[in-house]
């Protein structure tokens, strides 16, 4: 069967299984866990005969010798049982639960698994096809999962800008499903990258380090990266099940890739005297951190510098509030453009990603020594917002959007950049003379503002009201958040 007939197959079924009202998320979840069991399966077969440390009676063989009432019981055995074994096997099926209801239909997905030969089948077969799952999820509004993915081609301007090198550290202390290790391991193979064995074994192995705190996105995470040809079968999982934020990293690297999760302030639900549940506000006590906040993207932002090595580069996806906050905000602003080297801001338009009413940028910087020097000379700023319009489905934001802005980077040499109409440069004196060392910088007119032809087309204008009202209930919400709750 060809990669298109597949990717086809597996799609016709999901929409059968959405009719029961198994949605994408959950027939994700459990194509995950068929899918690595069925590799496991090809894997201890001739010629590989490799040990995959899945238990016999709880092993592919054992759900397709059964059909109806007990091959769900066996399904839901196995899940059982492997969620509690060690490394990636643990790691995939952690708190795994069956969410197909209906035996007749978990027993036609275990055959549609079964009649194909997966290894066979070419990291990009695989991959496309998982990672098509998991846009298609993220475009699910109700699933909540958009939070979770990065636009891609985002990540691969991204990428190309900072152009990770072999044998080094990539990092990403709230990795979702991925996305960002994906973009840099396509770099890393891209056509004429030649590595040689050493080199690709690295970076199968030990080039990529992650924290994901959700179990689901988790595990799709794992599998993303399986099916790509990261980590081993039989190896300990690179995505940690913890918040990065809680403790000091255990390791530096050369790169940090990063969206950390929106949202400013970071909870935990409290159950008060009365019994009712209350959100307190989850603040940080970090010996590393320059500030306590209890500002979510401020503490990512903090906790990415302690992640890396001297000299080490970092691109972060964050929000505008981060650019010109004022208290914590702009304490950490000032400490970062002295302690780092911040060198280019792309400012994003609206409309790109899946959670709702997100103003955001990518800032670039460079670690450097502690050695009390100033190490920011001036920040180039890049406005891809002012008088761009796009819609999540009918004006996506493509590649071809930022090679613009790619070309503006100069990666071949970041110091020898020209400026552009939406391309300017600002002089360290200049930024931290701002009102709060403010990074929220524009300078091109919004056309739409004096000329109503200007307008961008219904579909786009409908969009930037709803991003716009969600923003607004975003601001309400961390508000309300902060505020006590009276217990009368």
């Amino acid at each position: 069967m060809n990669t298109s007939s597949l990717v086809q197959k597996v799609w016709n079924f999901c929409h059968t299984l959405r009719d029961d009202g198994v949605g994408y998320g959950d027939y994700l979840e459990q194509l995950t866990y068929l899918l690595f069991l069925k590799l496991a399966h090809e894997y201890a077969q001739e010629p590989y005969n490799r040990d995959t440390h899945i238990p016999k009676g709880y092993d592919w063989a054992g759900l397709t010798a059964k059909v109806g009432e007990p091959l769900e019981a066996q399904y839901l055995a196995t899940l059982h049982k492997l969620g509690q074994e060690p490394g990636m096997l643990g790691a995939i099926f952690f708190k795994a639960q069956n969410k197909i209801q209906d035996p007749a239909k978990l027993s036609r997905l275990v055959q549609l698994i079964d009649a194909e030969n997966w290894i066979s089948l070419d990291a990009d077969t695989k991959g496309d096809l998982y990672e098509g799952l998991l846009q298609k999820n993220a475009e699910d509004t109700k699933s909540g999962a958009g939070q979770y993915f990065t636009p891609r081609a985002l990540i691969e301007a991204m990428v190309a800008c900072v152009r990770p090198e072999p044998m080094k550290t990539i990092a990403d202390p709230a990795c979702g499903t991925g996305g960002f290790f994906l973009g840099a391991y396509n770099w890393l193979n891209r056509p004429g990258a030649q590595l040689d064995k050493r080199q690709k074994a690295f970076l199968r192995d030990k080039t990529f380090h992650g924290n994901e705190i959700v179990p689901n996105t988790r595990r799709m995470c794992l599998m993303n990266l399986f099916l790509h040809n990261i980590g081993e079968l039989d190896g300990e999982p690179s995505v940690e099940r913890s918040d990065a934020l809680i403790s000091e990293p255990k390791l530096k690297v050369d790169y940090v890739l990063a969206n950390p999760p929106f949202g400013k302030k970071s909870s935990m639900t409290i159950t008060n005297d009365e019994g009712g549940e209350d959100k307190e506000a989850l603040t940080y006590e970090r010996q590393d951190f320059w500030e306590t906040t209890s500002n979510k993207q401020l503490n990512f932002l903090q906790h990415i510098v302690s992640m890396l090595k001297v000299n080490g580069q970092a691109a972060v996806v964050l929000p505008d509030n981060v650019l010109f906050e004022g208290g914590a905000g702009e304490k950490i602003r000032r400490k970062l453009l002295d302690t780092c080297d911040v060198h280019t801001v792309l400012r994003l338009p609206t409309g790109i990603f899946y959670a709702q009413g997100v103003k955001a940028n990518v800032v670039f910087f460079d670690n450097a020594p502690k050695d009390g020097q100033v190490h920011t000379r001036g920040v180039w700023f890049y406005d891809l917002r002012t008088n761009k319009h796009f819609t999540l489905k009918t004006r996506t934001l493509k590649l071809d959007d930022l090679r613009d802005f790619i070309d503006c980077y100069n990666p071949d040499n970041r110091h020898l950049r020209r400026a552009t109409e939406r391309f300017k440069f600002f002089s360290y004196e200049e930024l931290m003379a701002r009102d709060k060392a403010s990074l929220d910088i524009f300078w091109l007119k919004d056309d739409s503002l004096d000329n109503l032809d200007g307008l961008p087309p219904p579909d786009v204008l409908q969009q930037e009201i709803i991003e716009h009202l969600e923003a607004a209930l975003s601001a309400f919400r961390d508000v309300a958040a902060a505020l006590p709750v009276r217990s009368d």
